[in-house]
């Protein structure tokens, strides 16, 4: 298969950005075009691609502040009262080795661009609690990229306590966060699927994927005419990934998409 190679050529300035599209295969077969952009400079990578269902995803890492920013543009459904899209943001922590780093980003090249790509993993499912809303007028301190990726979310940013302790640790203002309500806290709060009022508040439930991201890069080994072995980078490992983010909404006209099938 045509692989995405490494451009080992250093790339103008000192700080780079680039653009990248991939034509990647989803579950169902359709065939989608998935851009990624990496910026060195900043050090942030984002992907975005469109979803079997029309929905628009993007995933933000920002490893400055080891933020990664999910972001979907789910389409309304009109005829049941709902507005054109609906915007959401789930904000997690970004943890080292998730995804390559941005200066290895900027310089992926691919040597047949209408090759169809899969990932070459697949990695677990993730199941994330998001307990806790983060309020879009002060969030720039956590990541600078919230305000741009979040704008049409700026009601619906979610993140989970776990995640706001280790910020907190790094010294970010907690004035921004609040704690959402529990299970615990009201014991008659329904998933959303199960909830037959849709005025009631109920925990809704979103799932996304990444269907191709560069998780990890391949080195490959020479041998200099002294027989001195070095290493270097010569390519990437992809990978699929996918997340459940369960939250609460304070009616269930705002996730009219978990319910029984």
């Amino acid at each position: 298969p045509a692989l995405l190679w490494l451009a080992l050529a250093p790339l103008p300035g000192p700080a780079a950005r680039a653009e990248l599209r991939v034509r990647v295969r989803l579950p169902g077969g359709q065939v989608t075009e998935e851009s990624l952009q990496a910026d060195s400079g900043a050090d942030c990578v984002s992907l975005e691609l469109r979803a079997a269902d029309g929905a628009l995803v993007t995933l933000t890492a920002d490893f400055r502040q080891e933020v990664k920013i999910f972001r979907a543009l789910i389409l309304g459904e009109l005829e049941r009262g709902q507005s054109q899209f609906q915007a959401l943001c789930f904000v997690t922590r970004l943890h080292r080795n998730e995804i390559i780093p941005s200066e290895s980003m900027a310089k992926l090249r691919q040597k047949n661009p209408r090759t169809v790509r899969q990932a070459e993993e697949v990695r677990g499912l993730e199941h994330l609690s998001m307990d806790v809303a983060v309020n879009f007028s002060k969030a720039a301190q956590l990541s600078s990229h919230i305000h741009n990726v979040c704008a049409e979310a700026r009601e619906a940013i979610y993140t989970r306590e776990e995640d706001v302790k280790f910020w907190l640790e790094k010294g970010v203002d907690g004035s921004m966060f609040e704690v959402l309500p529990q299970g615990s806290d009201l014991p008659e709060l329904q998933r959303c699927r199960l909830c037959p009022d849709r005025w009631k508040p109920c925990i809704c439930s979103y799932s996304l994927s990444i269907e191709w991201y560069p998780c990890m890069l391949k080195y490959c080994r020479s041998r200099d005419a002294a027989g001195k072995v070095s290493s270097y980078k010569c390519g990437i490992r992809s990978c699929q990934k996918g997340y459940t983010f369960d939250y609460y909404v304070p009616q269930k006209q705002l996730c009219l998409w978990d319910e029984e099938t």
